[in-house]
């Protein structure tokens, strides 16, 4: 199989086992692309992109710069004459005339099944909205937001159980699968990009830490996925008078009695049942404030939570 010269962008744990899966493949990797360093979490340390830290264990040279806009970027990016950019979660989007330095152009990976949930969040929203599968698409950048030609797919259930977390580790691994067909089919000239069909076309915004907080109007289907599709990150949370209370997991259950959305139910002694717009929460997996993650079962031997008290 023909090797080619690649220029890989990426930043987050997403984009690692692709960049690991192109260098197991045997491309050269003359470059890797990535954001700059950042201050993180609580105590705002200086921490490296998981694909720098991934780039630096296999010994691949690293640029971070601030802007791809710049004439600096695109000379630097001309004078190593790659084949082609692997582009996966970078962050940036690049410049017509910087894709086109490839004479293979630019492959980005997407975590869907375009032109379904174009954008920066597909995972948490598919998880949200109910889909019953989903996947990653390789596709030829163009100057739109994830509107190029479609190269590969590969398809992935979404399981009960799935957190957007669980969901981001097995498509971040089958973007691996994907990008290496990828380059296998252009090697072997068996690539036949497909234009996207727009009209069918959905978007994914952007998510904000305040979006997890949980409206109880909703049916208790909608919030058990909700709950799901933003764990880890934002949270689903509500508020147990000025006590944030960030929630884990729940389950779907009957409401006997007709009371407002986030109303506290009577229930079993070791359960915590909320109402919903339609039918019963049972919260199983709860957080409070600056504590330690629990069951509900130990959170309710300490916590005296009565019926009718309402959650916000």
């Amino acid at each position: 199989m023909s090797k080619f010269t690649t220029i890989f962008m990426g930043t987050p744990d997403f984009a690692v086992p692709a960049l690991k899966a192109l260098y197991n493949a045997g491309h050269p990797v003359s470059l890797v692309v990535t954001q700059p360093d950042r201050p993180k979490g609580r105590g705002r340390q200086i921490s490296l992109p998981p694909v720098k830290a991934a780039a630096k264990q296999l010994g691949l040279p690293v640029f971070q710069p601030e802007s791809v806009k710049t004439q600096d970027f695109y000379e630097a990016m001309t004078d190593l004459k790659p084949d082609i950019f692997v582009v996966v979660a970078f962050g940036h989007i690049l410049p017509r005339r910087v894709m086109e330095i490839a004479p293979m152009g630019a492959v980005n990976l997407h975590a869907s099944l375009l032109p379904a949930y174009r954008g920066p969040a597909p995972i948490q929203r598919a998880i949200i909205n109910g889909e019953s599968e989903t996947g990653v698409t390789s596709m030829l950048m163009d100057a739109g937001l994830d509107t190029g030609e479609i190269l590969e797919t590969e398809k992935t259930v979404i399981h009960p159980a799935d957190t957007a977390g669980t969901l981001h580790d097995r498509l971040a691994q089958l973007s691996a699968n994907v990008l290496t067909k990828t380059l296998a089919g252009f090697a072997a000239g068996t690539i036949r990009p497909v234009a996207q069909d727009h009209a069918r076309a959905t978007y994914a915004p952007m998510l904000k830490k305040s979006d997890g907080r949980i409206d109880w109007s909703r049916s208790a289907v909608f919030l058990e996925r909700f709950i799901r599709g933003m764990c880890p990150w934002p949270g689903a949370h509500t508020y147990w008078g000025s006590k944030r209370i960030n929630i884990f997991a729940a389950r779907v259950c009957p409401m006997a009695e007709l009371r407002p959305p986030g109303t506290v139910l009577a229930s079993f002694s070791n359960e915590l049942r909320v109402a919903t717009g339609k039918e019963a929460l049972s919260i199983e997996e709860l957080q409070v404030a600056s504590g330690k993650r629990m069951h509900i079962r130990d959170f309710l031997k300490g916590a005296d939570i009565s019926p009718a008290t309402v959650l916000e």
